[in-house]
């Protein structure tokens, strides 16, 4: 994709602070330095999002995430990490290339990543049979 920021970086067409890459995917810095070493893992091939991805590219991504993250817990000195995605402009999905965040977390970063959601008043039931997969 010709306009693509992440297709760029891959490309090397823009600068980026890599953190890992196999033949499959790309990691890196993301730039708004928000949280210390947040890191975002993006597929090589191009895709929009969780819901267009290609099985086997989507398999190779969560390899790379869970290596990063061993990484950043065994060597790094961090505590555990957070794994985000949003997939589709109503998930606020800002830059539709694939990709996943990587937060390192330490027990006393202060951080708060899960939004504060009001209760669903739905039955549990009903929700269940409307969504489950026959």
């Amino acid at each position: 994709m010709n306009d693509c920021i992440f297709c760029k970086i891959i490309a090397g067409d823009m600068p980026s602070y890599k953190i890992y890459e196999d033949q499959f995917t790309y990691a890196f810095l993301d730039i708004s330095n928000d949280a210390n070493g947040h890191i975002l893992v993006v597929p090589k091939q191009h895709a929009t999002n969780v819901l267009d991805c290609d099985k086997t590219v989507l398999v190779h991504i969560m390899d790379t995430i869970q290596k990063i993250s061993k990484h950043l817990v065994e060597n790094c000195d961090f505590d555990g990490v957070n794994i985000l995605n949003a997939s589709g402009k109503s998930a606020e999905q800002s830059v539709f290339h694939l990709h996943f965040h990587i937060l390192p977390r330490r027990a006393d970063d202060n951080l708060h990543v899960f939004p504060e959601l009001a209760k669903n008043e739905a039955s549990l039931q009903e929700i269940c049979e409307k969504l489950r997969i026959k």
